[in-house]
């Protein structure tokens, strides 16, 4: 079984200095904010997590947050037209540690003619490709809401560490033997759990929750699966 020590070892540091800005000098001490389940609800409705808000704030203000560094490209499978997106493989949420991907909310026109005028291509791994976007297209790519956000810790997150911290989901959907979704549609969150793997942390707007939720249910069961 996967360990989650440093996980466990985050989320104590956490504790310890929350219970320092209680107890002692609030000026010398901040509480530490940008945790991936600080998820706040807003009165509309809508979710803000990172400082992010799915669906209204933009690429630019998560690159803002992240860093200046955070790349965007337009990526795209086999036979598929790709998707905008920006990332990065290094940020920090809080005190969690991890990799990043922007989903951007762009039409499909808008993706085709920013793939059609990037000036470079690259492969991502033997199939997946990368089209680097062209410099006058930046500023239009970066103005372009965000419609999720995927976030891997660089730690381990095991199911009760998930449920101390997330709480209790409304939904669980079990893929197979190693993967389980926790579904928490009020704060557009799909938390992936994998006893072999990279956990995944999904965030979406809470009204577009569907998106992360119907390919699931709608999946083949795992013993049917290429055959």
């Amino acid at each position: 079984m996967k360990t989650s020590i440093a996980f466990l070892f985050l989320i104590v540091i956490v504790i310890i200095v929350s219970a320092l800005f209680r107890s002692g000098d609030k000026s010398a001490v901040q509480p530490i904010e940008g945790l991936p389940w600080q998820i706040e609800i807003l009165p509309n409705g809508e979710t803000k997590v990172f400082g992010l808000i799915p669906a209204r704030s933009t690429l630019d203000d998560a690159r803002s947050r992240f860093g200046m560094d955070m790349e965007i490209a337009v990526i795209a499978a086999p036979d598929e037209p790709g998707s905008l997106e920006a990332y990065s493989s290094n940020v920090t949420a809080g005190v969690v540690t991890g990799k990043i991907i922007l989903l951007a909310d762009a039409d499909r026109e808008t993706v085709a003619r920013l793939r059609q005028r990037a000036f470079k291509t690259e492969y991502m791994d033997s199939t997946t490709k990368k089209f680097i976007l062209h410099p006058d297209d930046l500023a239009l790519a970066w103005r372009t809401p965000i419609a999720g956000i995927t976030f891997i810790p660089s730690v381990s997150l095991d199911e009760q560490t998930a449920l101390a911290r997330f709480g209790v989901p409304n939904e669980r959907i079990r893929v197979d033997d190693r993967v389980e979704h926790f579904l928490y549609p009020e704060k557009g969150l799909d938390l992936m759990l994998d006893n072999k793997g990279k956990e995944v942390l999904q965030y979406v707007a809470p009204r577009q929750f569907a998106r992360l939720r119907d390919p699931l249910i709608n999946a083949p069961p795992a013993n049917t699966r290429g055959r």
